[in-house]
C-alpha cells in the first residue's frame, strides 16, 4: 500500500522511535540496528490497520511504548493483544521525548476523529492527513472533511521551510515541505471551506 514508516533516534542516547508499524517488522528491527538504534517507542499517526497492524509484534519484539491520540485508543486496543505493552494516551501539544529530541503532537482529525501529526525539529510526520499534492480520505469510519480542512489550516500556519513527511508515497516525490504544499497541492491551497468541499466533490 506504499505504505511510509519512519525511525527517528537521538544519536547521543541511541534511543529511537518508529513511527506508524503497519508492515516489516523485521525490516525496521534491522534497520534500527543497523544505525545502532534501541526501539525505545512506537508512535502512531492513527489507528487504521495498515500503519498499526504490527504494532504489537513490534513492541513485543523490542519492549517498546506504544503512543497514540487518545480518541484512537479503542481501535488502536484491538490491535494489541500482547498484555504487557505499556499503552499510552496522548493529547494535543504534548511532547513525546525520545533521547533528548522532542516530538510535538498536533491532532488532525479528519482522517480519522484522533489522526496526528509529529513534529520534530524542521521535520513533520503527516500520516494520511496530509500527502505530497494530496490528503487523506474522509469517506471512510471517522472521517470528517470540515474537520480536516480545519486540520490543514492549522498545518499551514508553520513555517515553509518546514519538511513534509507523509504516510504513504503517493506523489511525484517522497516527501515536501509545507511552503511547497502551499503552491501546488490544490487541497492545501483552499482558503475557504468552500473550495476545499468542492475539490472532494462534497457539497
Amino acid at each position: 500500500m506504499q505504505n511510509f514508516s519512519y525511525i527517528i533516534g537521538d544519536e547521543n542516547s541511541r534511543e529511537c522511535a518508529v513511527i506508524d508499524a503497519g508492515w516489516e517488522t523485521d525490516k525496521l528491527i534491522d534497520t534500527a540496528n543497523k544505525e545502532k538504534l534501541k526501539i525505545t517507542k512506537i508512535i502512531l499517526t492513527h489507528s487504521h490497520y495498515d500503519h498499526v497492524q504490527k504494532a504489537d509484534e513490534l513492541a513485543s519484539k523490542t519492549s517498546a511504548e506504544v503512543y497514540f491520540y487518545e480518541l484512537e485508543f479503542s481501535e488502536i486496543k484491538k490491535h494489541i493483544k500482547n498484555p504487557n505493552i505499556k499503552l499510552i494516551k496522548v493529547k494535543n501539544n504534548d511532547e513525546i521525548k525520545v533521547g533528548n529530541i522532542k516530538i510535538k503532537v498536533i491532532h488532525t482529525p479528519g482522517h480519522t476523529a484522533g489522526a496526528i501529526c509529529l513534529l520534530a525539529g524542521k521535520k513533520l510526520i503527516t500520516g494520511d492527513t496530509l500527502f505530497v499534492n494530496a490528503i487523506g480520505r474522509t469517506d471512510l469510519a471517522g472521517g470528517d472533511s470540515l474537520k480536516l480542512f480545519e486540520s490543514l489550516q492549522k498545518l499551514k500556519k508553520l513555517n515553509d521551510d518546514i519538511e513534509v513527511y507523509p504516510g504513504h508515497d503517493y506523489g511525484d516525490i517522497p516527501f515536501s515541505t509545507i511552503g511547497g504544499e502551499k503552491k501546488t497541492n490544490p487541497y492545501f491551497m483552499a482558503d475557504t471551506k468552500e473550495q476545499f468541499l468542492n475539490l472532494l466533490g462534497v457539497f
